[in-house]
């Protein structure tokens, strides 16, 4: 399914996306080392249900999961890269930690992920990588506006992964979103241009690059949700919720709290 909402529909998705983001900034601050990824679920659960919004992860149970999923936020550490089931796991200095949150707010959903390092040591690595999956956002980002294919969004963020030297693997990608979390049309993290469903106002993706440092073959943890990266080597992931609109392309999971 393909939903084109309206500038009403629009207008709450700017609200569920400035939730998301909101949430996103607050958890990042308050991740710090001996953090449990239990309390950052604990704390992500109290934030979307005092908004009056609905977690669109606890009762998800896809066919690639071992639903339901049971938490309100994944959190990945360091080879863990979608999906990651929180656990009662305390962050250390120099983890690499990944947050991916969607909530529904007014009937339509928001997403957005974040990577960052927790503590003082920040390997020179892991910073690029993250820095990778941003620059690839962005250029997704600048590529979509109404009459542009799903491919040329595709191909302008596989270019900046693959410049950078990571493998892309295309099974998980961005999704078009609305009343639901996921929807069509796919949108993978390498592609040709000119290929694909054509972009119209109203459409809302959720863009997300991510990357494994050496491989592009993940591995199902024994949870039945977490993927891994099959080497062990450390990921990232950074996904955007964004409206497309009739001038190009709208960021909706911006945050509005002040640092």
């Amino acid at each position: 399914m393909i939903e084109i909402l309206s500038r009403t529909e629009i207008g709450r998705a700017k609200e569920a996306g400035a939730l998301v983001a909101n949430i996103l900034h607050t958890l990042k601050g308050r991740a710090t080392v001996g953090t449990n990824l239990l309390d950052i679920d604990r704390w992500a659960k109290t934030m979307i249900l005092e908004a009056g919004a609905v977690s669109c992860y606890v009762d998800y149970a896809p066919s690639f999961g071992r639903g339901p999923f049971g938490h309100y936020i994944c959190t990945g550490v360091n080879d863990a890269v979608l999906h990651g089931l929180p656990t009662d796991y305390k962050l250390a200095d120099g983890d690499l930690l990944t947050l991916d949150l969607a909530v529904l707010k007014d009937g339509i959903a928001a997403d957005s992920a974040i990577s960052f390092i927790v503590g003082e040591s920040k390997p020179a690595e892991s910073v690029a990588m993250i820095e990778a999956t941003e620059r690839a956002l962005r250029a997704g980002i600048a590529a979509a506006r109404p009459g542009a294919r799903i491919g040329d969004l595709s191909y302008a963020i596989g270019a900046v992964l693959k410049e950078a030297g990571y493998p892309v693997n295309t099974e998980f990608g961005g999704h078009g979103i609305g009343s639901t979390m996921h929807q069509e049309p796919h949108v993978p993290n390498m592609g040709r241009p000119g290929r694909g469903y054509k972009l119209r106002p109203g459409l809302l993706l959720a863009l997300e690059p991510w990357v494994m440092a050496d491989t592009a073959q993940l591995v199902t943890d024994a949870d039945g949700w977490t993927l891994r990266s099959a080497t062990g080597c450390r990921t990232a992931h950074s996904e955007h919720t964004i409206a497309i609109t009739d001038d190009g392309a709208e960021i909706l999971t911006l945050p509005t709290l002040v640092s």
